[in-house]
């Protein structure tokens, strides 16, 4: 292998860790906007000054797509409705999304709002997502339960995309 394949593969593994780290915050950031009552704006403030790139009770650093982040929770307030409606007729017809852990609620929407843009292929977004369950609800079925929500979820807002 040359020096160009193990820079092109440097940067795409450093452009996944960036876009995983956005979404992770996107998260964090949706969980604590409900919990607390905080606007959007507040708390992705917050999320850019204290947190992205800061170093971890483990003295880790998680860098983070910042652009990535702020597009994600901007399109969850504007796409909101859109999104619940479409996670809704993912789940359990008596369970809406209002009824379900709150971790699950903020990844579906984070997740909704990258579905709604056709920027990442679905099967990406979907594959991510997934990966933060796992990491979430590590000993759960929670994974599997996101994978078959967000399936229908992006079956339905990305349809040509399959």
């Amino acid at each position: 292998m040359n020096t160009a394949d193990d820079n092109a593969k440097a940067k795409a593994s450093n452009r996944r860790a960036l876009s995983s780290g956005a979404r992770l915050y996107a998260v964090q950031a949706l969980f604590q906007m409900e919990a607390g009552g905080q606007s959007a704006d507040r708390v992705a403030k917050e999320f850019r000054n204290w947190r992205i790139g800061a170093e971890d009770e483990d003295g880790q650093y998680l860098e983070a797509d910042e652009k990535l982040f702020a597009r994600i929770i901007d399109d969850v307030v504007m796409w909101q409705s859109k999104i619940d409606q479409a996670t809704d007729r993912g789940l359990v017809a008596k369970w809406p999304i209002d009824r379900i852990d709150p971790v699950l609620r903020a990844l579906f929407r984070c997740a909704g709002a990258e579905l709604v843009s056709p920027k990442a292929p679905p099967k990406v977004v979907i594959t991510e997502y997934v990966r933060l369950a796992e990491a979430f609800f590590p000993d759960g079925k929670e994974p599997k339960f996101v994978n078959a929500v967000l399936d229908h979820v992006a079956r339905e807002l990305r349809p040509d995309a399959f």
